[in-house]
């Protein structure tokens, strides 16, 4: 029976070392997607606090734009996730895989 059902840790280690809980996250009407924001989603994922989909599903959101941030952290880490800056870390982390 237990196999069944989902464990679902009550909190995870945010970006910033803080705990985020389901509460403590942004909020589902959250529009503006600062850097912090995005890392926490990015974060609640990883560690199991929610699904790909239920983030999608909360943040109204694209599997392809949650991936993309998930990929952005995994490469350069929060600054990563700059707009501004993508394309600079998108460059840099394809002239490392050439050497």
């Amino acid at each position: 029976m237990l196999e069944n059902q989902k464990i679902r840790p009550a909190s995870v280690i945010g970006p910033l070392g803080e705990p985020l809980t389901l509460e403590s996250l942004p909020p589902p009407e959250t529009r503006r997607w600062v850097v912090r924001r995005k890392a926490e989603v990015v974060a609640a994922v990883q560690g199991g606090l929610l699904t790909f989909d239920e983030a999608c599903e909360r943040y109204s959101i694209t599997l392809e734009e949650l991936a993309s941030w998930e990929r952005a952290v995994d490469r350069s880490g929060m600054q990563g996730l700059r707009v501004t800056r993508i394309q600079h870390y998108r460059d840099l982390y394809e002239r490392q895989l050439k050497y």
